[in-house]
């Protein structure tokens, strides 16, 4: 069986399809030969071409090719609802400027959902960092000064101890007595002052309160 010999336009679609990578400006190349050429483009490719001719419309031979890379990007059902909003407000737009639309709207809303997240990290940081504890910037007294104020405190404390100590003492029941010893002793004293003295030899108990006195007094003395 003989196989049809290619035509010449045949040999320079393939040679064209073979190469579509290079492909530019088309210019003014017939539209039913861009139909057999350009769906073997890929969306960047087409994209290029498209963008390349200056001064021609391609769509009549690219708006298909648009749709089915929208539906393949977008879904059947975005290409649905598309068709069904042109037909209700009666208009019709290129499906090369549907997707690109399309393509903005989803570029500024993952950007929205970027700034969000950007910004709730921030947020969360900020939240963080106002939970750390702060350095101190104020400068701490210096050793001496503490060491002063330590030892001005422990004798203030020491003091106060022995005040207490001594207001204790002087209410105990032993300075009592001895206070009224002193006194009896002081009225005796007074007393024999304007009495005649006797000849009789100082009595043992005046002696014992002396020296009872002098061993009370000398405890005292070591206190204070």
């Amino acid at each position: 069986m003989m196989h049809k010999v290619p035509s010449l336009v045949d040999l320079c679609i393939q040679v064209a399809v073979d190469n579509v990578r290079y492909l530019g400006d088309v210019g003014e190349t017939d539209f039913h030969l861009l139909e057999r050429i350009l769906p073997h483009c890929t969306l960047d490719q087409l994209m290029h071409i498209e963008n390349s001719t200056k001064g021609r419309d391609l769509s009549p031979a690219t708006d298909e090719l648009w749709k089915k890379f929208y539906m393949r990007l977008f879904g059947n059902e975005s290409v649905n609802i598309v068709v069904e909003k042109m037909r209700q407000k009666r208009v019709v737009f290129k499906w090369k400027k549907l997707y690109e639309a399309k393509l903005k709207d989803i570029e500024e809303a993952t950007q929205k959902s970027l700034d969000r997240i950007k910004k709730r990290y921030q947020e969360e940081d900020a939240r963080k960092q106002s939970r750390q504890v702060q350095l101190c910037t104020k400068v701490p007294p210096s050793r001496t000064k503490r060491s002063f104020e330590g030892g001005s405190s422990i004798c203030n404390a020491k003091s106060g101890l022995m005040k207490k100590s001594k207001l204790e003492f002087l209410n105990s029941q032993e300075v009592k007595n001895l206070a009224a010893m002193k006194r009896k002793a002081v009225q005796r004293n007074y007393s024999n002052s304007f009495s005649v003295p006797s000849a009789k030899k100082p009595s043992l108990g005046s002696g014992l309160a002396a020296a009872a006195l002098s061993k009370l007094a000398k405890p005292m003395q070591k206190r204070f």
